[in-house]
C-alpha cells in the first residue's frame, strides 16, 4: 500500500475572531480574523514541521468556510476529504485577550455546523490506512451524536491494522450532556489509542487519581502505550513501556494566549515519535512548542517551522 500520509486526523476548523485589545468581548470593537480546531491546530504544526497531514471535515460554503480551506490548503495540508456543503453553515468562535496569563475568554458559534453532521459515511478507510498515524481528539467526538461513533471507528481501524493512534482528550463539557457522560466516553476512547495526552486537571476528572504518576498509570493498565501528563510551565511526565519521568518547561518571559499550547505540545509528541526520537527528547520537543505557543496570540500562530525547530535543537 503506498501511504502516502504521515498522519490524519478528522475534526471541526472554526473562524477565529480574536480581540484586538484585552476587556470583554461585548466592549471589544475589533477583531483579528484567525483559524481555530484542535485538531486543525494538530495538523498546521504537523504539516510545517515538514510531515504529510491529511485532514477530514465538513464546511460550508460560506465566506468562513472558504477562508478556512484557503488556509489549510495554504499549509500544505491535504484537504481532499473535506466536504463542503451548501446546506450547511461554517462554525465560528470569539476570543478575548487577557493581559494576567489567565484562559481568555472564548465564545463559541458552532451548535448545528457543518462539521456537527459528520459521521461513519465521511470515513474513507483507504485513505486513512494510507497513513502511518492518527491523532484523536475529545473535541470532534463531541461535537455531535454523530461523530462520537465516528471517532471511536477511526480509532479501532487503524489500530486493527497496526497503525498508530494518538489522543487528546481536549475536554468541552459544554458540547457533552453531563460531566459524567463526557467522562465515560473520553476514557472509553482513551482505550483506544497507543499515546494518551492528558493535561493534569483534565486527568484528575477523567481518573480520580491526584498525581501525574497515577493518572499516567490509569490509563496505562488501560492499553495505553505511553501517557504524557502535560503540566503546565512545570512541564510534563511520561510513562511508557521504555519508563517514566519529568521533563522540565520551557521558560515564557510572559503568556500571551494559552489557547492551543496543549495542541502545539501534541504536535511535539506525535512528530518526534514518528521520527523515531526517545520518548524524553519527545517530551522535551513537546513542552519547547507548547511553550512558543502560549506568546503569540493565536492558537497557530506560535506553531514552529522545520527550520525554527532544527534553530533550537529540537
Amino acid at each position: 500500500m503506498n501511504r502516502a500520509l504521515d498522519v490524519i486526523t478528522f475534526g471541526e476548523a472554526m473562524m477565529l475572531l480574536v480581540a484586538d485589545q484585552p476587556g470583554a468581548l461585548e466592549h471589544v470593537q475589533a477583531f483579528h480574523k484567525r483559524t481555530a480546531g484542535a485538531e486543525t491546530n494538530v495538523a498546521i504544526g504537523l504539516a510545517r514541521l515538514g510531515l504529510k497531514v491529511g485532514w477530514a471535515s465538513r464546511l460550508g460554503t460560506d465566506s468562513m468556510g472558504r477562508y478556512l480551506l484557503a488556509a489549510m490548503t495554504r499549509e500544505g495540508i491535504d484537504c481532499s476529504h473535506v466536504v463542503c456543503d451548501a446546506a450547511q453553515k461554517t462554525g465560528f468562535q470569539f476570543k478575548g485577550q487577557v493581559s494576567d496569563g489567565s484562559d481568555p475568554p472564548v465564545e463559541y458559534h458552532r451548535s448545528g455546523s457543518a462539521a456537527s453532521h459528520m459521521g461513519l459515511a465521511d470515513i474513507d478507510e483507504t485513505w486513512l490506512l494510507g497513513a502511518r498515524h492518527l491523532h484523536a481528539t475529545g473535541v470532534f467526538a463531541a461535537i455531535s451524536p454523530t461523530t462520537l461513533p465516528a471517532a471511536r471507528h477511526s480509532m479501532d481501524l487503524m489500530r486493527a491494522a497496526g497503525r498508530s493512534v494518538s489522543f487528546d482528550p481536549n475536554l468541552r463539557p459544554t458540547l457533552w450532556a453531563t460531566p459524567e457522560t463526557m467522562r465515560e466516553a473520553i476514557n472509553d476512547l482513551a482505550t483506544r489509542a497507543h499515546w494518551v495526552l492528558p493535561g493534569l486537571a483534565e486527568g484528575r476528572f477523567l481518573t480520580g487519581e491526584r498525581t501525574p504518576q497515577g493518572i499516567a498509570r490509569y490509563y496505562r493498565q488501560r492499553g495505553a502505550q505511553l501517557v504524557v501528563v502535560k503540566l503546565g510551565s512545570e512541564g510534563a511526565f511520561y510513562d511508557g513501556e521504555a519508563g517514566s519521568g519529568y521533563v522540565a518547561g520551557f521558560p515564557v518571559a510572559a503568556v500571551v494566549d494559552t489557547v492551543g499550547a496543549g495542541d502545539g505540545f501534541a504536535v511535539g509528541v506525535i512528530s518526534a515519535l514518528l521520527e523515531g526520537l526517545s520518548v524524553p527528547d519527545a517530551v522535551k520537543r513537546a513542552a519547547w512548542i507548547g511553550a512558543r505557543a502560549v506568546q503569540v496570540l493565536g492558537d497557530s500562530e506560535g506553531l514552529p517551522t522545520r527550520t525554527e525547530l532544527n534553530h533550537a535543537g529540537l
